[in-house]
């Protein structure tokens, strides 16, 4: 089904129905995406200062109070444990389960951090008709570790993910100014046009997400990516951590204009 349209409150009801359990890129246009991080109390702290030190590829949107998870602030009623179609379990760096609830995981001295998402200004890169492949050929938007190491904070450290669009050289230009107004959902692109130069070695093997076609005379664009703390959680081991599944967003009812910064 086409859920463009379609608010994010009857949206997260349909995911917590298990109704929908994908990626949602290209869902509730205009209303923000968010990544989620879950950690236990005596992580949360270390977590805060590494998205203060890497704020392209984890821009904090909201944070929970300890034991909650209903974020208030950005998507009133909402349940954290049940709204996201798919989420991601990692104990000491190793990811054990993928579920579709995580209402059994949940502990009293967890928090919950949500991070911008790039789906968020694909919104105004289709209205300026700059096409985004993976909407295109319905499948997620492919994902890759690169070679620029975040900066570390107490536990945290690793490399920082990217997600990539294909696209042509004059939609790339118009591309950097329209991101580049979002900051808060990881702004401009860190690289146009050369893979290699980020550590990656075969554009059509992503590491999180779908390969997407590339077509002749268009270049790939990269953009800091919110799944860069599941690389993080490989590298640094806290004895759990829970994320979505990458491509598996967090919609909230945050319109994505209060996002721009003109």
């Amino acid at each position: 089904m086409d859920y463009q349209s379609t608010s994010p409150k009857e949206v997260r009801a349909l995911i917590r129905e298990q109704k929908i359990t994908g990626p949602t890129a290209g869902m509730s246009l205009g209303y923000t995406q968010a990544n989620l991080v879950i950690l236990k109390k005596e992580y949360a702290f270390d977590f805060l200062l590494f998205c203060q030190r890497n704020p392209k590829p984890c821009p904090l949107v909201d944070v929970s109070d300890i034991g909650s998870y209903t974020p208030s602030k950005i998507a009133d009623g909402a349940d954290i444990r049940k709204d996201i179609p798919k989420y991601r379990i990692y104990r000491d760096g190793i990811l054990t389960e993928e579920v579709n609830d995580i209402t059994a995981y949940w502990e009293d001295d967890m928090i919950c951090f949500l991070l911008g998402c790039s789906f968020t200004f694909e919104t105004p890169l289709l209205a300026s008709g700059i096409p985004v492949r993976h909407i295109e050929e319905g499948c997620n938007v492919p994902m890759y570790k690169t070679n620029i190491p975040c900066a570390k904070a107490g536990k945290f450290e690793g490399p920082m993910v990217v997600s990539m669009r294909p696209m042509s050289s004059a939609d790339a230009i118009r591309a950097v100014q329209i991101t580049s107004r979002f900051p808060g959902v990881h702004g401009a692109p860190i690289q146009i046009g050369n893979p290699e130069e980020i550590g990656i070695t075969d554009i059509n093997k992503p590491d999180f997400g779908d390969a997407v076609t590339i077509k002749e005379g268009e270049v790939p664009v990269f953009w800091a990516c919110g799944v860069t703390p599941q690389a993080v959680a490989m590298e640094s081991k806290p004895s759990i951590m829970i994320t979505h599944a990458p491509g598996c967003m967090f919609i909230s009812d945050l319109k994505d204009t209060k996002l721009s910064v003109l």
